[in-house]
Protein backbone atom coordinates (compact mmCIF):
# COMPACT_ATOMS: atom_id res chain seq x y z
CA UNK A 1 0.00 0.00 0.00
CA UNK A 2 1.39 3.61 -1.11
CA UNK A 3 1.34 6.57 1.35
CA UNK A 4 -1.04 8.24 -1.00
CA UNK A 5 -3.55 4.76 -0.61
CA UNK A 6 -2.75 4.47 3.12
CA UNK A 7 -3.81 8.15 3.63
CA UNK A 8 -6.61 7.68 1.51
CA UNK A 9 -7.66 5.13 3.73
CA UNK A 10 -7.04 6.60 6.82
CA UNK A 11 -9.41 9.84 5.58
CA UNK A 12 -12.36 7.57 4.74
CA UNK A 13 -12.19 5.58 8.20
CA UNK A 14 -12.04 8.94 9.71
CA UNK A 15 -15.00 10.06 8.18
CA UNK A 16 -16.58 6.49 9.17
CA UNK A 17 -15.63 7.03 12.77
CA UNK A 18 -16.79 10.48 13.31
CA UNK A 19 -20.21 9.04 12.24
CA UNK A 20 -20.67 6.70 14.71
CA UNK A 21 -21.89 8.46 17.69
CA UNK A 22 -24.14 10.24 15.76
CA UNK A 23 -25.14 7.22 13.98
CA UNK A 24 -25.93 6.32 17.91
CA UNK A 25 -27.53 8.91 18.72
CA UNK A 26 -30.11 8.92 16.30
CA UNK A 27 -31.14 5.77 16.11
CA UNK A 28 -34.37 4.66 16.33
CA UNK A 29 -35.19 7.91 15.95
CA UNK A 30 -38.01 9.81 13.23
CA UNK A 31 -36.48 12.21 11.16
CA UNK A 32 -38.76 14.47 8.83
CA UNK A 33 -36.93 15.66 5.81
CA UNK A 34 -39.09 18.31 3.56
CA UNK A 35 -37.41 17.71 -0.18
CA UNK A 36 -38.22 20.50 -2.73
CA UNK A 37 -36.44 23.73 -4.42
CA UNK A 38 -33.71 22.73 -6.74
CA UNK A 39 -32.70 19.20 -5.20
CA UNK A 40 -36.09 17.90 -6.44
CA UNK A 41 -35.38 19.14 -10.60
CA UNK A 42 -31.67 18.29 -10.67
CA UNK A 43 -31.55 14.13 -11.68
CA UNK A 44 -28.15 14.43 -9.91
CA UNK A 45 -29.09 15.35 -6.73
CA UNK A 46 -32.55 13.89 -6.30
CA UNK A 47 -30.40 10.93 -6.86
CA UNK A 48 -28.04 11.51 -4.15
CA UNK A 49 -30.78 12.61 -1.84
CA UNK A 50 -32.42 9.12 -2.65
CA UNK A 51 -28.61 7.30 -1.69
CA UNK A 52 -29.40 10.01 1.58
CA UNK A 53 -32.62 8.62 2.67
CA UNK A 54 -31.51 4.70 2.27
CA UNK A 55 -28.40 5.24 4.20
CA UNK A 56 -30.43 6.76 7.57
CA UNK A 57 -32.97 3.70 7.05
CA UNK A 58 -30.18 1.33 6.82
CA UNK A 59 -28.58 2.66 9.84
CA UNK A 60 -31.42 2.65 11.96
CA UNK A 61 -32.79 5.84 11.15
CA UNK A 62 -36.90 6.38 10.65
CA UNK A 63 -36.96 8.96 7.92
CA UNK A 64 -40.33 10.60 6.59
CA UNK A 65 -40.29 12.31 3.39
CA UNK A 66 -42.26 15.03 2.62
CA UNK A 67 -42.46 16.48 -0.51
CA UNK A 68 -44.32 19.56 -2.79
CA UNK A 69 -44.32 19.82 -6.18
CA UNK A 70 -45.04 23.99 -7.28
CA UNK A 71 -43.17 24.33 -10.30
CA UNK A 72 -44.21 20.74 -11.64
CA UNK A 73 -47.93 22.26 -11.18
CA UNK A 74 -47.10 25.18 -12.69
CA UNK A 75 -45.41 23.51 -15.40
CA UNK A 76 -48.67 21.12 -16.39
CA UNK A 77 -50.58 23.90 -16.17
CA UNK A 78 -49.10 25.80 -18.70
CA UNK A 79 -48.83 23.06 -21.22
CA UNK A 80 -52.80 22.71 -20.73
CA UNK A 81 -52.97 26.47 -21.55
CA UNK A 82 -53.96 27.42 -18.33
CA UNK A 83 -52.49 30.61 -16.34
CA UNK A 84 -50.70 30.19 -13.07
CA UNK A 85 -52.42 32.97 -10.62
CA UNK A 86 -51.00 33.65 -7.51
CA UNK A 87 -51.83 35.80 -4.43
CA UNK A 88 -49.31 36.91 -1.85
CA UNK A 89 -47.39 34.14 -2.93
CA UNK A 90 -50.15 31.79 -3.04
CA UNK A 91 -51.33 29.65 -5.69
CA UNK A 92 -55.36 30.62 -6.36
CA UNK A 93 -56.71 26.91 -6.89
CA UNK A 94 -59.88 26.23 -8.34
CA UNK A 95 -61.83 22.92 -8.99
CA UNK A 96 -59.67 21.97 -11.94
CA UNK A 97 -56.38 23.43 -10.01
CA UNK A 98 -56.23 21.03 -7.32
CA UNK A 99 -57.42 18.00 -9.63
CA UNK A 100 -53.91 19.15 -11.37
CA UNK A 101 -52.16 19.31 -8.68
CA UNK A 102 -53.14 15.75 -7.36
CA UNK A 103 -52.51 14.16 -10.56
CA UNK A 104 -48.72 16.50 -10.76
CA UNK A 105 -47.79 15.55 -6.88
CA UNK A 106 -49.54 12.38 -6.24
CA UNK A 107 -49.25 10.43 -10.04
CA UNK A 108 -45.89 12.45 -10.65
CA UNK A 109 -43.37 13.63 -8.44
CA UNK A 110 -44.50 11.18 -5.50
CA UNK A 111 -44.19 8.39 -7.77
CA UNK A 112 -40.36 9.76 -9.30
CA UNK A 113 -39.50 9.80 -5.52
CA UNK A 114 -40.19 6.36 -4.29
CA UNK A 115 -39.13 5.23 -7.17
CA UNK A 116 -35.79 6.62 -6.63
CA UNK A 117 -35.73 5.35 -3.04
CA UNK A 118 -36.68 1.95 -4.13
CA UNK A 119 -34.10 1.44 -6.61
CA UNK A 120 -31.71 0.47 -3.73
CA UNK A 121 -34.30 -1.80 -2.22
CA UNK A 122 -38.61 -2.08 -1.43
CA UNK A 123 -38.29 0.41 1.26
CA UNK A 124 -40.43 3.38 -0.28
CA UNK A 125 -43.96 3.41 -0.16
CA UNK A 126 -46.20 6.88 -1.33
CA UNK A 127 -49.16 8.08 0.56
CA UNK A 128 -50.83 11.27 0.12
CA UNK A 129 -52.21 13.16 3.27
CA UNK A 130 -55.43 12.23 2.46
CA UNK A 131 -54.76 8.39 2.95
CA UNK A 132 -56.29 7.49 6.13
CA UNK A 133 -57.36 10.72 7.47
CA UNK A 134 -53.75 11.66 7.52
CA UNK A 135 -54.16 15.39 6.78
CA UNK A 136 -57.29 16.76 7.70
CA UNK A 137 -57.58 20.65 5.86
CA UNK A 138 -59.28 23.43 5.96
CA UNK A 139 -59.37 26.41 3.47
CA UNK A 140 -57.33 29.00 4.46
CA UNK A 141 -58.92 31.94 2.74
CA UNK A 142 -62.15 32.30 0.23
CA UNK A 143 -60.05 34.32 -1.93
CA UNK A 144 -57.41 31.43 -2.71
CA UNK A 145 -60.00 28.40 -3.33
CA UNK A 146 -59.08 25.11 -2.56
CA UNK A 147 -55.45 26.66 -1.04
CA UNK A 148 -55.64 24.59 2.60
CA UNK A 149 -53.89 24.51 5.83
CA UNK A 150 -53.16 21.41 8.19
CA UNK A 151 -55.93 21.52 11.18
CA UNK A 152 -54.76 18.17 12.00
CA UNK A 153 -53.04 15.13 11.71
CA UNK A 154 -53.52 11.65 12.76
CA UNK A 155 -49.92 10.08 11.92
CA UNK A 156 -51.35 6.48 12.78
CA UNK A 157 -50.52 5.63 8.61
CA UNK A 158 -46.96 6.79 9.12
CA UNK A 159 -46.41 4.75 12.33
CA UNK A 160 -47.38 1.73 10.99
CA UNK A 161 -45.68 1.94 8.04
CA UNK A 162 -41.93 2.95 10.31
CA UNK A 163 -43.12 -0.33 12.46
CA UNK A 164 -42.42 -1.93 9.24
CA UNK A 165 -39.05 -0.19 8.63
CA UNK A 166 -40.82 1.45 5.79
CA UNK A 167 -39.59 4.82 4.29
CA UNK A 168 -43.15 7.07 3.82
CA UNK A 169 -43.14 9.56 0.93
CA UNK A 170 -46.06 12.38 1.63
CA UNK A 171 -47.31 14.69 -1.28
CA UNK A 172 -49.14 17.51 0.37
CA UNK A 173 -53.00 16.82 -0.52
CA UNK A 174 -55.10 16.75 2.47
CA UNK A 175 -59.19 16.43 2.32
CA UNK A 176 -61.71 18.20 4.54
CA UNK A 177 -64.18 16.37 7.37
CA UNK A 178 -66.10 16.35 3.43
CA UNK A 179 -63.14 15.11 1.71
CA UNK A 180 -63.02 18.09 -0.78
CA UNK A 181 -59.28 18.14 -1.31
CA UNK A 182 -56.86 20.93 -0.93
CA UNK A 183 -53.27 21.59 -2.25
CA UNK A 184 -51.05 22.58 1.05
CA UNK A 185 -48.08 24.14 2.11
CA UNK A 186 -44.96 21.84 1.89
CA UNK A 187 -43.02 22.99 4.60
CA UNK A 188 -46.14 23.63 6.44
CA UNK A 189 -46.80 20.02 6.25
CA UNK A 190 -43.69 18.73 6.93
CA UNK A 191 -43.59 20.69 10.30
CA UNK A 192 -47.38 19.57 11.16
CA UNK A 193 -45.77 15.63 10.65
CA UNK A 194 -42.76 16.14 12.68
CA UNK A 195 -44.58 17.69 15.52
CA UNK A 196 -47.27 14.76 15.27
CA UNK A 197 -44.49 11.81 14.70
CA UNK A 198 -42.18 13.16 17.94
CA UNK A 199 -39.68 13.87 15.58
CA UNK A 200 -36.00 13.89 16.43
CA UNK A 201 -35.77 16.67 13.89
CA UNK A 202 -37.38 18.28 10.67
CA UNK A 203 -35.15 19.00 7.91
CA UNK A 204 -35.69 21.63 4.89
CA UNK A 205 -33.79 21.29 1.99
CA UNK A 206 -33.54 25.06 0.28
CA UNK A 207 -31.52 26.31 -2.59
CA UNK A 208 -29.32 28.72 -0.12
CA UNK A 209 -26.98 28.25 2.05
CA UNK A 210 -29.71 28.42 5.06
CA UNK A 211 -30.49 31.42 7.50
CA UNK A 212 -28.06 34.10 5.99
CA UNK A 213 -27.70 37.10 8.63
CA UNK A 214 -27.25 39.14 4.86
CA UNK A 215 -29.42 37.84 2.47
CA UNK A 216 -26.76 39.14 -0.57
CA UNK A 217 -23.69 37.54 1.39
CA UNK A 218 -23.70 33.67 1.75
CA UNK A 219 -20.70 34.44 4.14
CA UNK A 220 -22.68 34.81 6.54
CA UNK A 221 -24.46 31.85 7.43
CA UNK A 222 -25.93 31.76 10.76
CA UNK A 223 -25.31 27.61 11.97
CA UNK A 224 -27.30 27.76 15.18
CA UNK A 225 -29.91 30.25 16.35
CA UNK A 226 -33.02 29.64 18.89
CA UNK A 227 -36.54 30.46 18.67
CA UNK A 228 -36.59 33.60 20.46
CA UNK A 229 -33.90 35.12 18.10
CA UNK A 230 -35.67 33.71 15.40
CA UNK A 231 -38.72 35.34 16.03
CA UNK A 232 -36.83 38.43 16.76
CA UNK A 233 -36.05 38.13 13.07
CA UNK A 234 -39.61 37.75 11.99
CA UNK A 235 -40.74 40.06 13.90
CA UNK A 236 -37.85 42.85 12.44
CA UNK A 237 -39.49 41.69 9.09
CA UNK A 238 -35.52 40.84 8.31
CA UNK A 239 -36.79 37.57 6.32
CA UNK A 240 -38.55 37.53 3.22
CA UNK A 241 -39.89 35.91 0.80
CA UNK A 242 -40.03 31.77 0.30
CA UNK A 243 -37.97 31.53 3.72
CA UNK A 244 -41.29 32.62 5.67
CA UNK A 245 -43.07 29.81 5.39
CA UNK A 246 -40.16 27.42 6.30
CA UNK A 247 -39.20 29.78 9.65
CA UNK A 248 -42.56 29.52 10.51
CA UNK A 249 -42.68 25.73 10.16
CA UNK A 250 -38.91 25.36 12.23
CA UNK A 251 -40.48 27.68 14.90
CA UNK A 252 -44.02 25.92 14.96
CA UNK A 253 -42.05 22.37 15.39
CA UNK A 254 -39.57 23.19 18.04
CA UNK A 255 -41.99 24.91 20.22
CA UNK A 256 -44.14 21.78 20.04
CA UNK A 257 -41.85 19.14 20.76
CA UNK A 258 -39.28 18.21 17.22
CA UNK A 259 -35.49 18.58 19.20
CA UNK A 260 -34.25 20.74 16.41
CA UNK A 261 -35.34 22.20 13.28
CA UNK A 262 -32.69 22.64 9.87
CA UNK A 263 -32.09 24.40 7.00
CA UNK A 264 -29.90 22.70 4.20
CA UNK A 265 -28.80 23.36 0.93
CA UNK A 266 -29.97 21.42 -1.43
CA UNK A 267 -28.02 22.24 -3.88
CA UNK A 268 -25.01 20.09 -2.37
CA UNK A 269 -25.30 16.46 -2.73
CA UNK A 270 -25.37 14.75 0.13
CA UNK A 271 -26.02 17.41 2.21
CA UNK A 272 -28.57 15.80 4.69
CA UNK A 273 -25.45 13.31 5.89
CA UNK A 274 -23.29 16.42 5.85
CA UNK A 275 -25.45 17.67 8.41
CA UNK A 276 -26.33 14.70 10.51
CA UNK A 277 -23.27 12.81 10.95
CA UNK A 278 -20.57 15.35 11.00
CA UNK A 279 -19.07 17.17 13.75
CA UNK A 280 -19.05 20.59 11.85
CA UNK A 281 -22.72 20.28 9.91
CA UNK A 282 -23.30 22.37 7.20
CA UNK A 283 -26.62 24.56 7.41
CA UNK A 284 -28.56 26.23 10.49
CA UNK A 285 -29.89 24.34 13.05
CA UNK A 286 -32.81 25.69 14.83
CA UNK A 287 -33.70 24.91 18.92
CA UNK A 288 -36.35 26.32 21.07
CA UNK A 289 -33.64 28.19 23.40
CA UNK A 290 -35.70 26.58 26.37
CA UNK A 291 -33.78 24.87 29.35
CA UNK A 292 -34.94 22.40 32.13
Amino acid sequence: MTATTRAAAEERAAVLIEALPYIQRFRDRTIVLKFGGHAMVDPALAASFAEDVVLMRSVGLRPVVVHGGGPQISHLMERLGMVPEFVDGHRVTDAETVDIARMVLVGKVNREIVAAINLHGPLAVGVSGEDAGLILAEARHPDLGFVGDVHTVNPALLERLLAEDLIPVVSTIGADATGQAYNINADAVAGALAESLSAEKVIFLTDVEGLLADATDPASLISHIEAPALQGLVDGDTLTGGMIPKIAACLDAVAHGVGSAHLLDGRLPHVVLLELFSDAGVGTMITTGVTA
